[in-house]
Parts: C-alpha cells; sequence; structure tokens
C-alpha cells in the first residue's frame, strides 16, 4: 500500500538513491578488499631489504648529500625521494596487510611508521609509502610487486561488474516503473476502432490517474460514436420510408415522360446518397470477427457483375487467395472501386496477386486520373472533386471514404497513384491468411 502512494517522481528519485546506495556498498567492499592485498613472501622480503639498506644508507649521509645520494639508490623498479620535511602523502586504498608482511620481514620498519598505499599506473600498478628516518625526515618510495595490483582482463572484468550490475538494476527498475505507460500508449492505438477495453490502473499515482482518464475518455469517445451511428441509421431508415412512397406515386403520376424520368433521376440519386451514408456511418463490421474470405473470387465476381450491366471491366491474376477480413464490408469497397472507375473513366481492371506475405488487389482505369494535389482530399468523407455538383456526377464523396475505413478495419492499406500514361491505379493490400 505504501508504493501505492509513491509518485513517478518519488519513485525514480527511489532508483537513484536505490542505485547510489548499492554503488557505494560495492565501492566500499572492494576499497576494503584492497586494502588486504597481499604479495608473495620474496617480494616482501626484498621491499623490506631495500627499504632497511636505503634507510641506514641516508642515516649515515650528511643531510645536505642525502637527496643525491636517493636518487643514486634508486632503480628502474625501486626509486626514493627523500625530503628533509613535508607531507605524507595519504593514499586513498592503504595495504594493511601487505604492510604487516613487510614488517615481520623487517621489524626495524615496525618503528619507522611505514605507510604503504596502492596507486595504478598505465597498465599494471605500483605500490607507494613513506616511512620516518630517525631525525624525522621522510623517504618516500615507489615500488612493484608481481601480484599487487596487474590491469589485466580479470582485474578489468572485476573493476566493471558492480557497474554492470547497477545499469542493469537500474534498467530493470526503470522498466517495470514505466510498464503502465506502454501498456497505455498500446492501448491509444485502438481507441475508436472497438469497444472500449478498460485498462487496470496500476503503477504511479500520476499513471494511474492517467489511465483512469484514458478509460473515461475511451468510454465518452465509443459512446459518441455509438449515438452518431444509432442517429444516422435512424434517419436513413426514417427517409427511406418517404422516399419508396415518393417512388411509388410517380409512377401514377399523370406527368409527361421527361419529367418523370427526371424525377426518378433525382429520386434514385437520393436513394444513393442516403445509402452511402449509411454505409459510411455504420461500424457495425468493428463488431464483426474477421473470417477466411477468398479475395480472388469476391473480386471476380464483381467484375463479371459489372461486365454483366454493360460495363468495360475485366479480371486478371490469380483465381484464388485468401485473407482474414469481413465480407460485408470488403465487398462493399471492392463494389465501390469498380463502379466509380466505370463512372468517371469509362473502363476498369482488376488484378489479384501476391506480394511476398501480402495480397494485392490493384484496381486502374483509363480516366483523368485525380490532381496529385488532391490525392490526400478524396480520401476525406464528404469531399469531391467537382465542386459544381453537376448531375452525371452523384454521391456525396465518400466512395473513396468508406473504402479506407473498410481497408484499414481489416488491416490492410490503401495506396493511390496516377499513371503516366493517364488513369488512375489504386493499390489494396491485406494481410494473408494463416495456413
Amino acid at each position: 500500500m505504501l508504493a501505492r502512494r509513491f509518485g513517478l517522481p518519488e519513485r525514480l528519485l527511489a532508483i537513484l538513491l536505490l542505485v547510489a546506495g548499492v554503488d557505494f556498498a560495492a565501492n566500499t567492499l572492494l576499497f576494503d578488499r584492497a586494502s588486504h592485498f597481499a604479495v608473495r613472501e620474496d617480494d616482501a622480503s626484498r621491499i623490506a631489504e631495500n627499504l632497511i639498506l636505503a634507510s641506514r644508507a641516508l642515516e649515515q649521509t650528511p643531510a645536505t648529500d642525502r637527496e643525491r645520494i636517493a636518487r643514486t639508490l634508486s632503480t628502474r623498479r625501486f626509486s626514493f625521494e627523500w625530503q628533509a620535511q613535508g607531507s605524507r602523502a595519504a593514499g586513498s586504498v592503504p595495504l594493511a596487510t601487505m604492510r604487516q608482511q613487510i614488517v615481520a620481514a623487517s621489524p626495524d620498519l615496525a618503528r619507522a611508521d611505514l605507510q604503504l598505499q596502492l596507486r595504478p599506473i598505465g597498465g599494471g600498478g605500483a605500490i607507494t609509502g613513506s616511512m620516518l628516518l630517525p631525525d624525522r625526515s621522510v623517504l618516500q618510495f615507489q615500488t612493484y610487486a608481481s601480484n599487487a595490483w596487474t590491469l589485466n582482463l580479470g582485474r578489468i572484468a572485476t573493476l566493471l561488474l558492480p557497474t554492470l550490475v547497477l545499469a542493469f538494476l537500474a534498467w530493470v527498475m526503470f522498466r517495470a516503473t514505466l510498464a503502465p505507460l506502454r501498456m497505455l500508449v498500446a492501448a491509444t492505438r485502438n481507441v475508436g476502432s472497438g469497444p472500449p477495453q478498460p485498462l487496470e490502473p496500476r503503477g504511479a499515482s500520476e499513471v494511474r490517474e492517467l489511465i483512469t482518464a484514458f478509460n473515461e475518455m475511451q468510454q465518452r469517445i465509443h459512446e459518441s460514436m455509438t449515438n452518431r451511428t444509432q442517429s444516422m441509421l435512424a434517419i436513413g431508415h426514417d427517409l427511406s420510408t418517404p422516399l419508396s412512397r415518393l417512388q411509388l406515386r410517380l409512377e401514377n403520376l399523370a406527368v409527361d415522360e421527361e419529367t418523370r424520368r427526371e424525377m426518378a433521376v433525382d429520386l434514385g440519386e437520393m436513394r444513393h446518397m442516403l445509402e452511402s451514408l449509411q454505409a459510411f456511418v455504420d461500424s457495425g463490421g468493428t463488431r464483426l470477427a474477421p473470417e477466411r474470405v477468398d479475395l480472388a473470387v469476391m473480386a471476380q465476381t464483381l467484375v463479371d457483375t459489372a461486365a454483366d450491366d454493360g460495363g468495360d471491366a475485366s479480371f486478371h491474376g490469380l483465381e484464388s487467395l485468401v485473407i482474414l477480413a469481413r465480407p460485408v464490408s470488403l465487398r462493399r469497397a471492392l463494389a465501390n472501386l469498380i463502379e466509380n472507375a466505370i463512372h468517371y473513366a469509362g473502363n476498369v481492371r482488376v488484378t489479384v496477386r501476391r506480394d511476398a506475405d501480402k495480397a494485392e488487389v490493384v484496381v486502374e482505369d483509363d480516366g483523368p486520373g485525380i490532381p496529385e494535389d488532391r490525392m490526400n482530399d478524396v480520401l476525406q468523407p464528404f469531399v469531391r472533386l467537382d465542386t459544381a455538383r453537376s448531375r452525371d456526377t452523384p454521391g456525396m464523396g465518400l466512395g473513396l471514404a468508406i473504402v479506407r475505413r473498410a481497408v484499414q478495419l481489416d488491416h490492410g492499406t490503401l495506396h493511390l497513384r496516377n499513371k503516366p500514361t493517364g488513369g488512375l491505379v489504386i493499390t489494396l493490400q491485406f494481410p494473408l491468411a494463416p495456413a
């Protein structure tokens, strides 16, 4: 319950403090282990012998010559520096165990206040230290020991291990803290595509509040879309009855044949507009589960129907290609494309083929095409290229909007392009059904 009270800033701060605490503990452990570094007995004897010889030689040398003698006693692996006065450098990693080994080899060094430190140098390391001579002057030295410090692959791995563990720990904890946000991001992609699916509020207090607000928002969106759909469908249903009555009265109306034909065309256009509007707002397809549909057979059937009605329509490609789709909305989309092509271009060619793991339907014609700057506009609802609404272009500008909605419903894509030789090419792609 206490964790539920922590907000996102508090949780992130707690993670940083935990990582810092673990880092401090790991470094403390490493330094403690370093203070217990030991050398081989022969190294301890060598260091003790060099210190005893150097200290005795300097004790018998006048102070004016001690600095020069210290340099003379220095070798490549054991260097000395004498100071009459001066502070003794304190290293960050004292070597207590190593000091005990050296003092055990030469007990006289116990009275010299011997100090040892470990200092990495280049690819290896050095043992540095200092001791006091009887006149309280300082003899500083630096040497090497074979096992004291070697920066090899194992040592590097030992030093990097705490950092790697801390980085992994921080990554796991940050990922766990941000998991509810990733869940929320994934859920936002499905808002409006079906019934709302409430998320369980969890995580930091701010995240829980955000998830609660998201649940309320998607519920409001769903209710708004449902009310809009029901209202439009009710209006369409109510208007279809008076349109049917008008059609019956027209047949018995005493008017000349030309007027009767024009009125019949107007009634037909009103009925077509009403059907288009109902098809656009009807989101019932989202409540239906997709099923296996033979895309090639469906497309060929629609092409044959258009050809039987006198249209210049032809089909090419595979005889069978199965996808998972909602058959009602898919058939409506393909029918719209074929009808539009015949109406605006006078002909249509439909090709069904397989492109890798996609099913592809290509609908092309030899008409005027669409201006390049209006390609995106024609996919929007209630957009028409002929703003004058001439009598030979019926509808409400919902044809391609209906197609795009149906294609997206089945996780497909829609692409429009003009042919260089004239005409429009519309390509639909759908995922193939699993075998």
